[in-house]
C-alpha cells in the first residue's frame, strides 16, 4: 500500500461514490454506502491496495446488489 489505510479508504470510497452519484444510481445513500464500504474492505483484507481497483470493484459490487434486489 502506497498511501496509509485511512486515505486509500476514503480515496477509494469517493470515486466509487462519485460515480454512482454522477449517473443517478443512489437511492438509498445508508444502503450505497454499507455496500461500498464492505467491499473495500473485503478486497483491502484481501490485499488489494490499488484505489481505483477498489473502486471498481466496489462499484461492480454495488451493481450486482441492485440488480438482485
Amino acid at each position: 500500500m502506497s498511501q496509509p489505510l485511512p486515505l486509500l479508504v476514503e480515496n477509494s470510497l469517493q470515486i466509487a461514490w462519485d460515480f454512482l452519484e454522477r449517473s443517478g444510481e443512489i437511492a438509498d445513500p445508508q444502503q450505497t454506502a454499507e455496500i461500498l464500504l464492505g467491499s473495500i474492505k473485503t478486497q483491502i483484507l484481501k490485499g488489494e491496495g490499488r484505489t481505483l481497483m477498489l473502486s471498481n470493484k466496489a462499484i461492480a459490487a454495488f451493481e450486482r446488489h441492485r440488480k438482485a434486489a
